[in-house]
């Protein structure tokens, strides 16, 4: 993440305030395996908006954002009032709300222009693909040494499901917060990992 950018920085400020530190770290490891993804594959890519992604693309976790629709949603109107207020023209702004709100969505977030392809790779590497990137183990370890995942996906499971045990229409069929909620309700006894994760 870029310290200098002082966008990123109010971004950066908002989200440490709302988020669990796991998030916060995955988030900012995110950024980094999409960033390393483009570069490999020789693709640019708007980097500033790929960082105001890659830091609210789990936003919607949090209980200022925990809002009527999924997550994912959620989290990408925040970020879009984040960038309306820092006055982002509109299809940047929609390119962003995008990103964030197919992140989720296997083989579509994919085909979706630079953007949501790149912050859909990055979560894909963070949650343990080693096919993206070569040398995946040595990216992995570094980015965990500076940001170590804190049991980021019991936290992030966790929160999905808290929200979505409140209010099942944010865990609609065939969603993965729809999938993380059934198996909670399958073995709501369970701890660690949702199975569904």
């Amino acid at each position: 993440m870029s310290a200098n950018d002082p966008l990123i920085q109010a971004g950066k400020d908002l989200i440490t305030r709302r988020l669990h530190p796991a998030i916060i770290n995955h988030s900012i490891r995110v950024f980094g395996f999409a960033q390393a993804i483009a570069e490999h594959e020789g693709c640019a890519v708007d980097l500033q908006a790929l960082q105001v992604a890659a830091l609210f693309h789990d936003a919607g976790t949090a209980k200022e954002y925990d809002g009527p629709h999924r997550f994912e949603i959620e989290g990408a109107d925040a970020a879009a009032g984040f960038l309306d207020e820092h006055g982002w023209d509109a299809s940047r702004v929609d390119a962003v709300w995008e990103a964030i709100a197919l992140h989720t969505s296997p083989q579509i977030a994919e085909r979706r222009g630079p953007l949501t392809r790149y912050l859909r790779l990055g979560v894909r590497v963070d949650f343990g693909d080693e096919t993206l990137l070569p040398h995946t183990a040595r990216y992995r370890s570094t980015a965990e040494a500076l940001h170590p995942r804190l049991m980021i996906e019991q936290e992030l499971g966790n929160a999905v499901v808290k929200q979505a045990a409140r209010n099942p229409a944010k865990a609609p069929p065939a969603s993965w917060p729809g999938a993380l909620l059934q198996a909670h309700l399958a073995d709501p006894n369970q701890s660690g990992v949702n199975p569904a994760f």
